[in-house]
């Protein structure tokens, strides 16, 4: 790799320091790099359009925390770049690296040490009042949770067209393998390994004594309806991809999530298997 382009949440890198070091490290090495500064409050609406990336670049090195990384994965997906994130926030599960040894991997992404792995999305999108809302992807989970601390949803799981499971709660998520480590551990789901072919179905503060998390087929495609459970039928829900709300849904509302045809693309370099990460990661921030 020779052609590199960082994209830095300015929030967390303070004055871009560590952006320009890298930048002159990478050009002192031989190669090229070219930067821009988000604005972390303002999400996916902070990041240029996709078709502004130069066409020669060959690794995308994101600064700031998973959120950041996550935005990124998701906008500019259709670039197929490979991606490697640098921690600058908390724990930082997808952020394979730290301040303390990005250079260090520059030189290895410069060298070709390293290697690609290929990451799930899922793609979602609505069936409301007869009509369908546009289509939309993430990394970790689509989250679908009642409008209101107090509010409690009815709702319906379909896989496949076929009935599953009703079950009252705040909400459900469903979460690819990659999102296994975020709102989905927070909910009580299980932790899988990033390169797993899952799906993960956790419910959020479910009602019901026996409701846990159900894992199924990648190839699945998973529908969750909203369900009558008052005489008013004024229960809403909020539909949100990796934590950006996109729709609200009503009773009788539906929405059909399954996994997308394209992969976000990471570059690999340390040798520790995901479960030795996490651990490190976890004692790290207990």
């Amino acid at each position: 790799m020779k052609h590199f382009f960082i994209i830095t949440n300015q929030q967390k890198d303070n004055n871009l320091e560590l952006t320009r070091r890298m930048q002159a490290f990478i050009e002192e090495k031989g190669g090229t790099c070219s930067y821009f500064a988000m604005e972390g409050k303002k999400g996916v609406d902070a990041l240029p359009q996709a078709d502004a990336i130069p066409k020669e670049i060959e690794c995308m090195m994101v600064l700031g925390g998973d959120g950041t990384l996550i935005r990124v994965a998701t906008r500019f997906v259709s670039c197929q770049i490979p991606l490697i994130g640098v921690n600058l926030g908390t724990v930082g599960y997808l952020c394979e690296l730290e301040t303390k040894n990005v250079f260090n991997a520059i030189e290895r992404l410069i060298q070709d040490n390293y290697v690609i792995e290929e990451r799930m999305l899922l793609t979602g999108r609505g069936e409301m009042h007869g009509e369908q809302t546009a289509e939309r992807l993430a990394l970790n989970e689509v989250a679908i949770r009642s409008v209101g601390s107090l509010s409690i949803l009815n709702l319906v799981v379909y896989v496949n067209g076929k009935y599953l499971h009703s079950f009252h709660g705040d909400g459900v998520l469903v979460s690819t393998p990659t999102g296994s480590t975020g709102y989905n551990m927070s909910a009580g789901g299980p932790i899988v390994d990033p390169k797993a072919n899952l799906l993960l179905l956790t419910p959020i503060n479910a009602h019901n004594l026996n409701t846990k998390s159900i894992v199924i087929d990648a190839k699945e495609e998973v529908v969750i309806e909203i369900g009558n459970r008052r005489i008013e039928m004024d229960e809403s829900a909020l539909v949100s991809f990796d934590g950006d709300s996109v729709a609200e849904l009503g009773v009788g509302d539906r929405f059909l999530i399954k996994q997308a045809d394209v992969k976000v693309k990471v570059c690999k370099l340390s040798e520790e298997s995901f479960l030795e990460i996490m651990r490190k990661k976890m004692q790290a921030h207990s």
